[in-house]
């Protein structure tokens, strides 16, 4: 995956449509904002928008449906014993799957159906989720399967060792995680890992620096947080605020003491510029992809099965979560450790931002909930840090976890604590000077 295939493409004229003309089908769905009846965002917020509006019924049984094959799939396959990871988020999903019951049958205690407890889970992020995800993931066939990512990773080759400090081919991986989903990219990072082309130390920085929720999580979390409008330039500001942090990171305990005998690099083909060799890159993939429906196929497939483990520990760990930091100091505790960068960065309430904000160690979602009815400057950096965190506990940690990566858990919260840090204290600028220019609405 991450061996750039410079090669020269017999058919350019086919392969030169698939790479342009799908490339930009990607790019108009995920970032090209449309008005429709009023509403102006991208096109698949229109999409998930318009099947909860219109077809509720169906958006309901959608969900339920991936939410109960979320709960039952570790135990029919067996995944449920392969750690204590495992077992612990197995057993969450079926707590999922029991409240999702319990909501849409209107039983339990009085305390689970407040406005913001089991209602807004389900409806404003379980529907959402159920329903971006599957849609986003057809559209990522376009975005990343006909070239572009590889045509972008050559182009971005020569700022990856110094910046990153990693192979100029990792530049695939980064682009990859970012416009994908941290599971598929934490799966090839482990694969090109096995094979020997990353050392410990590069394979740590791309695992834990590059491998964010996908741009269609990002979309859930600015609907939350009331950021649609603005979507672009929250998506480059993520971006943005991830890569510098990753770039700070790398350069610090506890990815400093990890092992890196020598650096691996792949150079530029003989008597070919850096451009061309993008574009022969691009093209090759291009020639190498398969049929678009077998794509849209694979990738729609992927996106059910991600959704449908996803689901089921929204509603768990989100209620969880919630409830905790209600009815118990956790949060509080955690905030404190938080607090120094959010009052250096004089963010508005900087103890209510940084018990929110820690909250996003559970589970990525949470400080968007929380901090819904915020300041707009501290929901624009709500929803950039609980993207550049990368690392939370109902998920991305465990996939972490379970690769070839010697990483350990102390590690990771290590790693989660200073990419939070880092993350408000270069987000806040950026919130600042946004809402001064008037770029944020």
């Amino acid at each position: 995956m991450t061996d750039i295939p410079y090669t020269q493409p017999a058919a350019k004229g086919a392969n030169a449509f698939k790479l342009i003309v799908y490339s930009l089908i990607g790019i108009f769905v995920f970032f090209v904002p449309i008005t429709i009846a009023g509403k102006s965002t991208i096109p698949l917020d229109h999409a998930a928008s318009a099947i909860v509006t219109y077809a509720r019924p169906f958006a309901i049984a959608f969900v339920c449906a991936l939410i109960l094959y979320g709960a039952a799939a570790p135990f029919v396959n067996g995944t449920w014993r392969r750690s204590i990871t495992d077992t612990v988020f197995s057993f969450l999903r079926v707590l999922g799957a029991i409240l999702a019951g319990m909501f849409l049958a209107n039983v339990g205690p009085e305390v689970l159906f407040a406005p913001d407890m089991l209602p807004f889970l389900f409806n404003k992020l379980v529907l959402s989720v159920g329903l971006i995800v599957p849609i986003g993931a057809l559209a990522l066939g376009f975005l990343v399967g006909y070239g572009l990512l590889e045509l972008t990773g050559v182009l971005v080759q020569p700022i990856m060792r110094p910046i990153w400090r990693t192979p100029g081919s990792s530049a695939i991986d980064a682009v990859a995680s970012f416009v994908g989903s941290y599971s598929l990219a934490l799966l090839i990072t482990d694969r090109v890992f096995r094979e020997g082309k990353y050392t410990v130390r590069e394979a740590a920085i791309v695992a834990t620096g590059f491998s964010t929720v996908s741009a269609t999580f990002m979309v859930i979390v600015a609907k939350t947080l009331g950021l649609m409008g603005s979507w672009n330039l929250y998506f480059w500001s993520t971006l943005l605020v991830t890569f510098i942090v990753s770039a700070i990171t790398a350069r610090l305990w506890p990815l400093t003491k990890l092992d890196h005998p020598a650096d691996k690099d792949v150079p530029l083909p003989t008597g070919r510029n850096r451009l061309q060799a993008a574009f022969d890159a691009g093209l090759a993939q291009a020639a190498a992809s398969k049929s678009l429906f077998v794509t849209l196929r694979e990738n729609f497939l992927d996106g059910l099965r991600m959704a449908a483990m996803i689901l089921p520990s929204i509603m768990a760990v989100g209620l969880l979560g919630l409830l905790a930091a209600k009815y118990t100091p956790i949060f509080d505790v955690l905030g404190l450790a938080l607090y120094p960068f959010t009052w250096v960065a004089q963010l508005a309430e900087p103890m209510l931002a940084a018990k929110a904000l820690a909250s996003g160690l559970a589970e990525m979602f949470l400080p968007a909930i929380l901090l819904k009815e915020a300041d707009l400057s501290l929901k624009f950096i709500a929803a950039i840090v609980s993207v550049s965190q990368v690392l939370f506990l109902s998920a991305s940690i465990p996939c972490v976890l379970a690769t070839s990566i010697p990483l350990s858990f102390r590690d990771l919260l290590v790693i989660w604590y200073i990419r939070t840090g880092l993350s408000i204290l270069v987000a806040a600028p950026i919130a600042y000077l946004a809402i001064t220019m008037g770029w944020l609405a």
